[in-house]
């Protein structure tokens, strides 16, 4: 790994205690330090460092080291120093050393001299050779000072430490500063020292790791980059592996950049994602854990078993011992380094980084991994009873780690059921594909159960294809299963084809699974097919068809409640809220009601969650709410159920669109096909372009609606079974936008007849509602048929229509009272729906004005000002045309018109008049007026008189009082 030089970091202070050191000796005052640190901690980089700042201002240097390599050479560091600086004394130089110059022969043979006239010390006289030594320094040092380095004194022999323990009393009578390093290892070394320290003979610098912030320091210089830009997980590693130790830190820094974990990228150096099934082997990184007693290091490699996080309760039941050792053992300084608590409570710990966990994991044999994970298996499974939560998925994963597949497809099987039941359906998915493919060899009833439940997921999913694509593995286990569990996975298979759309593949599976079933099977075994082929039939369309329908859902409703058949009562309860909602809304309430109250007794919230969309849609048919069908859709999308969510997404789009609120539909739809293009749904794809085109219609965008409704033909839409839906709430709507009353009448009589024949697919259709209303205003209505009782007609969109046709026939009848009472609450009623109301507005206006009743031109007026801002031109025209037959001035279109408050604006006042009336607040004369507007004062003068009779006021300046307001005294608002 190439990296920078290192520098010397974090040791400032260390640094100047040694520079001060060296000034003093040059000054006469020999002093004696030594450095004291574990391997690693920065001792001979320090010592280098403080060479240099001896040699940088020319101090004499001598340097030795002690050694454990090869044999034991006596005295080595002192031979080494003196060795040192033979280059720079001359031998006649050492004469005056006199008799000790022998005695430092013995270190430094060319210092001999073959004088027998000369006294020679013994051999043995330690004492003669420390003071030749101790001379030898200030000999070199004369007039410059002397340092003597001697490192690694932990190595050195007993002659070595008894000149030096000579040399440390006695170097203050020399301009020499002894400098030793030595580790912290107990010795003689370390105790000669320390007696030394006590006696005050010399100073003893202990050298601590680094804290973070120098290991980032570290790291920057290694690196080669600014240390503010390395990710704090690099930093977390290196304490993790080197504990602030400067010399294990750049080992550990230099592994991790070349197994790839710290990586340079073009935006800086980064700390990659660990692999879970390949984990880096990082000895240098995890070299620490060697040093920790037996006990602690299982705990560290169980921890790294279980994952990135662990919980505390594990490991106690997994290692057999008791919480209070646990937490002691992983409150060790150096298992701290690796792991700490997951929060406030340290119930749970989790690793500094994932990194470590694989590379602990790493230094184990396989052998040894597999026992963990089994012991990490049964500990959870004994912990978490029955596997509660995310703990199944947990248990599944060290059991496939422990090399036990079966067992792990088991737990995932269960893990991806439960994933189901709550509607998170792409979890469910991953998790019963990998139960299904590590169960390959298992037992064919076990196989098909985890099968049943993948299709049903992928259902839910809105993978239908995939789903489908299954059916080949029931020809495998057509052999080894009984016919009647192959048929739960055909009707499986059918009702993830009816979900779709795709009704060929539907029945193919309803009859292969009657077929599987016989002639003789009892009414609990065919009650789940034969709801599936109800919903089938429903889907087929005709009165015939659906009461066909109506009546199997009945029968196997009533079977399943007496079989206790959950799933098959709920399916039915839901289909019947739908087919009878066309004769009896409340009914329809009630059995969804019904729906929901089996799904709540059953441990599957994906049931609620679909019951609630269905009660939701039926909140904002029946009254307007969508709060229940909004907050079913966040549920549904919360949980990942998706089938659900893209159901509740199709209602809220239609709702969106019959409210006016264009721009959420769009969104929905556009979410809606895109999934349904995605899971290749042909139905969903179907109502998404049905209701894209029943937004453009309703914005009176022709062209758009005709696009979309051919795109739905292309998806395979049924124009027969839809034309309720196309004649009634897009086609109908799009003509009266336009104006065009006799298409209108013909799309309205399409409806109504496609409605007989389809009851089921719109309940908003015309007939209920909106024909009434048309045929009342072209006096083609038949009073009969409009008061007869139609429950339908009690929906909230359907009633504000009923409620304008009752005002028509009032009117025309002459009980004007009762006419304009039926207006006003017509409007109330259509609050949530501004296009239609206002379309309301405008046929009721019309017939208002013809018969002579009501208040046509504030309504006409409300009608023409929503279609002007809406861009409906055709039917704002139609407003302005009927405002002119009525005598009444139709509202300004000029520029600066919106400006003017609606009420003033209703009461025919325009932008100059609005601006008179500005001025008039702040009591300005008509020649003032005049001047600030470039008008002359006569004009002036009008515009006041036609403000003063517009708004009924009795003078200017009760007129400029509107200026704050913008309405007189008493004026309402119009809706």
């Amino acid at each position: 790994m190439p990296m920078g030089v290192t520098r010397l970091v974090g040791r400032t202070d260390e640094v100047r205690t040694l520079a001060r050191t060296l000034a003093a000796t040059r000054g006469g005052d020999g002093r004696a330090v030594f450095l004291v640190g574990e391997p690693g901690i920065g001792k001979s980089r320090l010592a280098v460092a403080t060479r240099d700042l001896a040699s940088a201002v020319g101090t004499r240097v001598l340097h030795g080291r002690g050694g454990a390599v090869g044999p034991a050479i006596p005295l080595r560091p002192l031979r080494e120093a003196l060795l040192s600086v033979t280059a720079v004394l001359a031998p006649a130089d050492l004469d005056v050393l006199g008799p000790y110059r022998s005695a430092l022969a013995r270190l430094v043979p060319d210092w001999a001299v073959d004088d027998p006239s000369r006294p020679q010390p013994p051999d043995h006289d330690l004492l003669a050779l420390a003071e030749g030594v101790l001379r030898l320094t200030g000999l070199a040092g004369r007039g410059r000072g002397c340092l003597l380095v001697l490192e690694d004194l932990h190595d050195a022999d007993s002659p070595t430490l008894a000149v030096l323990d000579y040399l440390v009393d006695n170097v203050g009578r020399q301009p020499t500063t002894l400098l030793g390093t030595l580790r912290t290892d107990a010795g003689p070394a370390l105790d000669l020292v320390r007696a030394a320290a006590r006696r005050g003979a010399c100073r003893l610098v202990p050298l601590g790791p680094l804290d973070p912030d120098g290991l980032r320091q570290l790291a920057g210089v290694r690196l080669d980059t600014h240390p503010d830009e390395l990710p704090q997980p690099a930093i977390d590693l290196l304490w993790a592996g080197s504990g602030g130790n400067p010399g294990v830190a750049e080992d550990t820094l230099g592994e991790l950049v070349d197994a790839g974990v710290l990586r340079p990228t073009p935006t800086g150096w980064r700390v990659g994602r660990e692999r879970a099934d390949d984990p880096a082997a990082l000895p240098t990184l995890t070299r620490p854990v060697d040093r920790l007693a037996p006990g602690r290091r299982e705990l560290l490699s169980l921890g790294a078993t279980l994952g990135p996080v662990f919980p505390v309760t594990v490991l106690c039941q997994a290692t057999g011992r008791p919480e209070r050792e646990v937490h002691e053992d992983l409150s060790d300084t150096t298992v701290a380094r690796f792991v700490r608590p997951d929060g406030p409570e340290p119930d749970r710990y989790r690793f500094v980084h994932p990194v470590l966990g694989g590379a602990l994991l790493a230094r184990l044999d396989p052998a040894e991994r597999r026992r963990l994970a089994r012991r990490a298996a049964d500990a959870v499974t004994v912990v978490h009873r029955g596997l509660p939560g995310p703990h199944v998925r947990t248990a599944a994963d060290l059991w496939l780690r422990a090399g036990d597949p079966a067992a792990a497809g088991r737990l995932l099987a269960e893990a991806g059921r439960r994933a189901a039941d709550r509607g998170a359906a792409e979890e469910a998915v991953e998790l019963l594909q990998r139960a299904a493919d590590l169960l390959a060899d298992a037992e064919a009833a076990r196989r098909a159960t985890v099968l049943e439940s993948l299709i049903s997921a992928l259902t839910e999913a809105g993978a239908v294809d995939r789903a489908l694509g299954h059916a080949a593995a029931l020809g495998d286990l057509a052999g080894r299963l009984d016919p009647r569990h192959r048929a739960r996975l055909h009707t499986a298979l059918a009702w993830a084809a009816t979900t779709a759309g795709l009704t060929g593949d539907a029945r193919r599976h309803v009859d292969l699974a009657r077929a599987l079933l016989g002639p003789d099977a009892t009414e609990p075994d065919t009650a789940p097919v034969d709801v599936v082929a109800a919903h089938l039939t429903a889907r087929s369309g005709g009165p015939d068809r659906v009461a066909e329908a109506e009546a199997a859902a009945r029968r196997a409703e009533a079977v399943a409640r007496a079989a206790g058949l959950p799933a098959v009562a709920w399916r039915a309860e839901l289909l019947l809220g739908e087919l009878t909602r066309p004769r009896d809304p409340a009914e329809a309430t009630d059995h969804l009601n019904r729906a929901w109250s089996v799904a709540v007794r059953q441990p599957a919230p994906v049931w609620e969650i679909h019951s609630l969309v269905r009660l939701g849609d039926d909140d904002a048919l029946r009254t307007g709410d969508l709060n229940r069908l909004e907050r079913a859709h966040r549920t549904a999308a919360r949980a990942g159920a998706l089938h659900a969510r893209h159901e509740a997404e199709t209602r809220l789009a239609l709702h969106a669109v019959l409210q006016g609120r264009f721009t959420a539909a769009d969104l929905l739809t556009e979410r809606v096909l895109a999934a349904a293009t995605r899971h290749r749904s042909p139905r969903a794809a179907r109502h998404a372009l049905l209701l894209r085109a029943t937004a453009a219609a309703h914005q009176g965008r022709h062209r758009a609606m005709t696009d979309a409704l051919i795109g739905f033909r292309r998806h395979g839409g049924d124009a027969d079974r839809y034309a309720p839906w196309t004649h009634g709430l897009i086609r109908l709507l799009a003509a009266l936008l336009r104006e065009d009353r006799p298409r209108a009448l013909h799309e309205s009589a399409r409806a109504t007849r496609a409605d007989r024949d389809h009851p089921t697919v719109c309940p908003l259709a015309g007939r209920h509602g909106l024909d009434l209303l048309l045929r009342a205003v072209t006096d083609a209505d038949d009073p009969s048929a409009a008061s007869a009782d139609d429950p339908p007609g009690r929906l909230r969109w359907n009633r504000q229509f009923r409620l304008f046709a009752h005002a028509v026939r009032h009117g025309r009848a002459g009980r004007a009272d009762e006419a304009t009472d039926a207006v006003r609450e017509a409007v109330r009623v259509a609050a949530p729906y501004p296009v239609a109301g206002h379309l309301g507005l405008r046929l009721v206006g019309e017939a208002a004005l013809t018969d002579g009743w009501g208040e046509p031109v504030e309504w006409l007026r409300a009608a023409e000002d929503h279609f002007h801002r809406t861009d409906v031109p055709a039917v704002a025209a139609a407003c302005r045309s009927l405002l002119r037959r009525a005598g009444s001035r139709p509202l300004q279109r000029r520029a600066g018109v919106e400006e003017i408050p609606g009420v003033l604006r209703a009461a025919g006042v325009t932008p100059r008049e609005y601006e008179v009336l500005l001025l008039l607040a702040g009591r300005l004369s008509n020649r003032e007026i005049a001047d600030r507007l470039h008008l002359s004062a006569r004009t002036v003068e009008k515009h006041v008189a036609s403000l003063i009779t517009k708004t009924g006021q009795p003078d200017r300046i009760a007129v400029g009082r509107l200026a704050a307001t913008g309405a007189p005294p008493g004026a309402t608002a119009q809706v």
